[in-house]
């Protein structure tokens, strides 16, 4: 309550959970769309779009650079939301007077922001790797590290 009020934190979350539930329909129904003629088997641990496209029989170019630039600037956002949102945290953080004070909070920020920086990291590494750089092996690593890591 000293830093937002009820009604920007109900806007806020209305936001997460709408462009959450478009993002998750765009990719429903292009994945749905997709003709697959290599059979539906993967070799992952879920269906993952990059790898529901290696199956697909079509030309999924377009399809592909459309979800990527819709993902790119839903990432963005969500991103620079994320990162101004610690800079309010640490700026408020910062003005705590007690050290043990400032302690307790930093102890309570950094876990959750270096979480959410591996998770960004190896979710960057999966999407946007170079096809040459892709192997079945590598993929279901990357898969592990910012699906069950974090």
């Amino acid at each position: 309550g000293t830093l937002m009020s009820n009604r920007a934190c109900i806007k806020m979350a209305a936001a997460v959970w709408a462009s959450g539930f478009l993002y998750s329909v765009m990719h429903t129904a292009n994945t749905f769309s997709i003709p697959l003629c290599q059979g539906n088997t993967l070799d992952q641990f879920f269906c993952e779009v990059p790898q529901i496209l290696k199956l697909s029989c079509s030309d999924a170019y377009l399809r592909e650079v459309g979800l990527l630039v819709v993902s790119a600037f839903l990432v963005f956002g969500c991103f620079i939301f994320i990162v101004l949102s610690y800079v309010q945290i640490f700026t408020v953080v910062l003005r705590i007077p007690s050290e043990q004070g400032r302690h307790k909070a930093f102890s309570t920020c950094l876990p959750h922001l270096a979480v959410f920086s591996l998770f960004i990291s190896t979710d960057v590494f999966a999407y946007l790797k170079p096809p040459s750089l892709s192997s079945p092996a590598m993929d279901l690593v990357v898969a592990v590290l910012y699906l069950v890591v974090p």
